[in-house]
């Protein structure tokens, strides 16, 4: 396995990527509206990323057509925008976009309720997987085991009684959206590869209410829920420092 460690320039530009992009999600929450379809929301990205000067890495990535995936509800991850899926109020909503400044990745994704209220089961799930979310960058410092992130990912969410996502990883990220390694949700502490100084993963939990087990549309890209079951999806992009990770996509204030 061939990890890229980035070099101070790589980093500078991924630092900008992730800034970028963060600051687009800023304005994200107010376009997630009841009547809005999810097309428009990706139109509204296209127009934002060409402000800033960022390349979308996901439009034309084996044919797909979208600078962002939007999934609701029971869809996973890969939602397809479309003017057919329009917004309910208590849906949930996933956008995830990945974009480059100046050859650079940074790759983020946020969860959005559609009247921002909902029920306390709904909203608990949300906060779990960003507390996992969380505890996983938390284990991504120098000297430790690449599936230390994964095992806590997967303990904070089989703890709470929800399922972990198979068939889908995070993964390395730099000049490619995907680079080695892969990194999943689930594992055990103490194994995997070492980090080091200069690495740079998309951490990203996809937890379910109900079984793990997906299926993909017809479309070849929308995977959802076999069951139905809402699922919940937050990504950061994060750089391994000897002072510990860094989260590109989250702009200190």
């Amino acid at each position: 396995m061939s990890v890229k460690i980035k070099n101070k320039q790589a980093i500078d530009k991924m630092r900008t990527a992730g800034l970028l992009l963060a600051s687009i999600f800023e304005d994200v929450e107010s376009l997630v509206k009841e009547g809005i379809s999810t097309l428009s929301i990706d139109t509204w990205i296209t127009e934002q990323l060409l402000k800033k000067g960022l390349i979308s890495q996901s439009k034309g990535y084996h044919g797909y057509q979208h600078v962002s995936c939007i999934s609701v509800n029971d869809v996973v991850v890969h939602g397809v925008p479309s003017n057919n899926v329009l917004l309910q109020k208590g849906d949930i909503v996933k956008v995830d976009v990945c974009a480059a400044w100046e050859g650079y990745c940074a790759d983020m994704a946020r969860c959005f309720i559609v009247g921002k209220k909902t029920d306390e089961r709904t909203a608990h799930i949300i906060a779990v997987a960003q507390q996992a979310l969380d505890l996983g960058i938390a284990q991504a410092v120098v000297g430790n085991r690449l599936f230390d992130i994964s095992a806590a990912i997967q303990n904070c969410v089989e703890k709470q009684g929800y399922g972990i996502v198979r068939d889908f990883a995070g993964h390395g990220i730099g000049k490619k959206m995907h680079e080695e390694p892969d990194v999943p949700n689930f594992g055990d502490f103490g194994t995997g590869m070492r980090l080091k100084s200069g690495m740079t993963f998309a951490i990203e939990p996809m937890i379910t209410q109900g079984s793990y087990e997906v299926q993909i549309d017809n479309d070849g890209w929308t995977a959802r829920t076999k069951d139905a079951s809402l699922a919940v999806h937050v990504e950061d992009t994060v750089l391994i420092t000897d002072n510990g990770p860094e989260i590109l996509t989250r702009p200190s204030k």
